[in-house]
């Protein structure tokens, strides 16, 4: 059974995209949109667009947003990798494009969601990625281990240096996959949001969610305090029985390593808060400059009146 009333002119799919920082309200606005649009005659289902809520059991503290919460709207890619798995972008582009796809064959609307810039853009604009070399990557990994991503992150910053200075120098898997593509020939890493993007679907409206700085960071260190108090620490604990460590991707998440350094005493609960507090606002400042790039982004502070959008 579809949300549309007998009768009625529907407009064509489209797909709509709601970015912004973390703790600025976008799973919110998503059901509220998705609501407005089935009102007027259009189906709507939501894709994730979050890196760490494709995982499984990844829910405290990646506030995803509970099944029973979710008003009935079809929920796509959530809870579709384990915490063992890598969840690389060039694996997620063509696996959420496909499921936006079936969406809009069905005549109703798709709204990506999600702050992983880097997967928003992989979807919503012409993004392609360079090739992958196996027999490289496992030389480099083996270096990696050998001397370090303080060593390797100085060799891509020689043959690369615009790219070294968007990588976190502890993100060991990023620099190599910069150094394997650079061994293959190309002249950049090239991962990035091109200088002139243009939209993957021509139909997009793209949406950010903009929370003043002072209200945002009193609000991100209220939700980091609020899912320790959920939790948090006994959910990873849970998640490191199911192979957290060994997922490179997942024990990386914002909280959750800090949680697994509270469980192993290297740090106190009050020391694991405040450095996930601190890595969430600097994570949040990244978004909104990497959101800021998007040509054709409106921005609006919450709350924001779905109804005028979809009219609009």
């Amino acid at each position: 059974m579809t949300g549309r009333a007998p009768g009625r002119a529907v407009d064509a799919p489209r797909l709509w995209a709601i970015v912004g920082a973390t703790g600025t309200g976008k799973s919110d606005l998503a059901l509220d949109l998705a609501e407005v649009l089935r009102r007027r005659g259009n189906d709507a289902e939501i894709v994730n667009a979050d890196a760490m809520q494709l995982y499984r059991g990844m829910d405290i503290g990646t506030a995803k947003l509970a099944t029973a919460d979710r008003r009935g709207i079809p929920h796509h890619l959530f809870d579709v990798r384990e915490v063992d798995e890598e969840a690389a972008v060039a694996w997620y582009q063509p696996l959420a494009r496909s499921v936006i796809t079936d969406i809009q064959s069905r005549g109703a609307d798709a709204i990506l969601v999600g702050g992983s810039g880097l997967y928003v853009s992989s979807v919503i604009f012409d993004f392609s990625f360079p090739p992958r070399d196996p027999i490289i990557r496992s030389r480099l990994e083996r270096e990696l281990e050998d001397e370090g991503a303080g060593a390797m992150l100085e060799r891509l910053r020689a043959l690369d240096p615009a790219t070294a200075s968007r990588i976190d120098p502890k993100n060991g898997r990023r620099v190599i996959r910069a150094l394997e593509v650079l061994e293959q020939g190309s002249a950049t890493h090239g991962a990035t949001l091109p200088q002139q993007p243009a939209l993957w679907n021509a139909d997009t409206r793209l949406i950010g969610l903009h929370v003043e700085r002072s209200v945002l960071v009193e609000r991100l260190d209220d939700r980091v305090e609020g899912m320790w108090r959920a939790g948090l620490v006994d959910e990873v604990a849970g998640l490191r029985r199911q192979g957290l460590e060994r997922g490179v991707t997942a024990q990386r998440a914002i909280g959750y390593s800090q949680a697994l350094a509270q469980i192993d005493g290297r740090l106190t609960q009050d020391e694991a808060i405040a450095e996930t507090q601190a890595l969430t606002r600097r994570y949040a400042r990244r978004q909104v400059s990497w959101f800021k790039r998007y040509p054709g982004l409106a921005w609006h502070e919450p709350p924001v009146d779905a109804a005028a959008l979809v009219g609009s």
